[in-house]
């Protein structure tokens, strides 16, 4: 796919979760399939850091929990690339206290508004939302302290351009704490390029050595794998549009599964050197 095709579809998949309030890989249609709570406790996050943030910014987007590895202090700046419906933001928010600020970022417009109107309604002064693509992030050279990120790094057709990014906008001595999926071997040529298999946050990660080789290439120091494990291929087989993309391409059920059980959730952290 191009690029701009890969935006746009992207783009037109999250507005619908935002919308929906279901993830890329949650609900299917009949109900069955697992809940965002379901996902989220299932890749990291604590029953108690569920309960404290709104109810509406947890879509189960996520593949970990970043915040919960990143070290985040009293008073700094925290920067959030794709922030969705702020899940990971109010998280933050709550480590960097009132003298902190976190910055959400993301490409979606019902994504920004949700996210909004979750920091508004619970009282989250320290929390804002800003439109931007993070390929070029909406923020000023060495004007944060942190970068987190949930499973969109991904998404991007242009991922050594987003790492650039957030190189550029950390403090020196700034670091970032990235959650994201990335391959253990090659998918079927028929996944890599489906549209609707990309959007559901597959077919567009990086062999695991091919992501750390753009982190580092960047010009981050210290890179270092925190953590990493299978991420459940039930949660992505249950997605209804890869199910349908599968029955489009003749792929079975059992060749899906197996071409998905080499996807792995990676936590990467990376240091800017002073």
């Amino acid at each position: 796919m191009k690029k701009g095709d890969v935006k746009k579809t992207v783009r037109k998949r999250y507005a619908e979760a935002a919308k929906s309030g279901t993830s890329c890989c949650a609900p299917s249609p009949c109900g069955c399939g697992p809940t965002e709570r379901t996902i989220s406790q299932a890749i990291g996050y604590a029953k108690e850091d569920l309960d404290k943030v709104p109810e509406r910014s947890n879509l189960g987007l996520g593949c970990g929990n970043p915040t919960a590895l990143a070290g985040l202090k009293k008073g700094e700046t925290v920067l959030d690339l794709g922030a969705g419906g702020g899940l990971d933001c109010f998280l933050a928010a709550r480590k960097v206290g009132p003298s902190g600020q976190v910055i959400g970022v993301d490409m979606t417009p019902e994504m920004i508004d949700r996210a909004r109107e979750n920091a508004r309604k619970n009282g989250y002064a320290n929390v804002e939302f800003r439109l931007g693509e993070i390929e070029n992030l909406p923020a000023a050279d060495g004007s944060v302290d942190a970068i987190i990120s949930n499973c969109v790094i991904n998404l991007s057709p242009e991922k050594g351009r987003v790492f650039r990014e957030a190189f550029r906008v950390l403090k020196p001595g700034g670091r970032m704490l990235v959650s994201d999926l990335v391959l253990n071997k090659p998918l079927p040529k028929a996944i890599r390029e489906s549209a609707a298999v990309y959007t559901a946050c597959v077919a567009g990660a990086l062999l695991k050595e091919d992501y750390l080789r753009e982190v580092k290439s960047a010009g981050f120091k210290d890179v270092e794998v925190v953590g990493e494990k299978s991420y459940p291929a039930d949660f992505m087989i249950e997605d209804a549009e890869t199910l349908k993309t599968a029955r489009r391409l003749k792929i079975s059920r059992g060749e899906l599964k197996d071409a998905l059980g080499s996807v792995i959730s990676l936590n990467v952290k990376a240091v800017k050197a002073k």
